[in-house]
């Protein structure tokens, strides 16, 4: 039984690894598509758990699609670095 606790802890991980994967892929993309807008166009951002959008300054969401991608970066970098310092023991 003890076997089966660390092979879920990994199969854990490597799920979170490719969720994270997943949301810097989607971010990306948002920040492509953002940033490539002619600046007259207008952005909406959509409610968390909910249908309804609302204006939202273009620069200012491109910015806060930055700082998230950057922040997902960051989590995925301290992932690959615990993983290392894990490896080394």
């Amino acid at each position: 039984m003890s076997s089966q606790i660390p092979q879920k802890a990994e199969e854990m991980k490597l799920y979170e690894k490719e969720e994270l994967n997943r949301k810097i892929k989607e971010q990306k993309v948002v920040v492509d598509e953002v940033s490539n807008l002619k600046k007259n166009r207008k952005v909406y951002r959509q409610q968390p758990n909910s249908n309804i959008f609302f204006l939202a300054d273009r620069t200012q969401t491109l910015s806060e699609c930055k700082n998230t991608l950057d922040e997902l970066k960051k989590a995925h970098q301290e992932m690959e670095n615990s993983e290392k310092v894990k490896i080394k023991k």
